[in-house]
């Protein structure tokens, strides 16, 4: 059976404004969220084996993350390289809490991370998305089953995901004080992604490019 690209998208929420506590030493963003489940429908109506991906974060923890290489991308390109001029992030650790696994996640200061970084900080929705290669059998009603020769690639931020309930939200960002009401705040100062993106990129750089 030959393998495809598999791409499963998951939801990240930013919950408050960026502050010291939610940095690392390196002063870079910290971000901490549910990344994929198991043993449950996604919204591509595929279903990933707990045992299946057990094995396969397992081993993304023993070599990409402990070799500190564990890197993801700002959206998705239809490729199983991950391309290191559009780097948005790495991930420092992951784990398991029931069936459903969650990561640790440092925002890198390259062109795509600050434009990542500056989602968050405008409580911007953003996705957090598996990139993995893999073949699948068909089950009942619709359903598709991911088999045993699933290979890990990489997570990725993108706007829109798959995998019901996984947020993201800043390490260290729910303070005694804070108000509850910011994480399902609807009036932001942009409400438009694209409109955000391009924002940053004039500033920046100088040139608006972004239609």
């Amino acid at each position: 059976m030959s393998k495809q690209l598999l791409i499963e998208h998951s939801f990240f929420t930013p919950t408050i404004n960026l502050h010291e506590g939610l940095k690392n030493q390196n002063g870079n963003l910290i971000v901490r969220g549910k990344v994929q489940a198991s043993d449950k429908p996604n919204a591509n109506r595929r279903v990933y084996p707990y045992e299946t991906l057990f094995e396969q974060v397992k081993k993304y923890v023993d070599g990409p993350i402990k070799e500190k290489r564990a890197l993801g991308e700002l959206d998705h390109p239809e490729s199983s390289i991950i391309n290191l001029k559009n780097v948005s992030h790495n991930i420092l650790d992951l784990w398991w809490e029931g069936k459903d696994v969650f990561g640790t996640i440092e925002i890198l200061p390259t062109p795509s991370g600050n434009i990542l970084k500056e989602l968050f900080l405008n409580n911007i929705t953003v996705g957090i998305s598996s990139r993995a290669l893999g073949s699948t059998t068909p089950m009942a009603e619709g359903l598709v089953k991911v088999e045993e020769d699933l290979e890990l690639i990489c997570w990725d931020f993108v706007s829109q995901p798959s995998t019901y309930g996984s947020y993201m939200k800043p390490v260290n960002g729910l303070r005694e004080s804070y108000d509850a009401t910011i994480i399902t705040q609807t009036q932001n100062k942009y409400t438009n992604v694209n409109n955000l993106m391009r924002d940053i990129i004039c500033e920046m750089s100088g040139v608006c490019c972004i239609n």
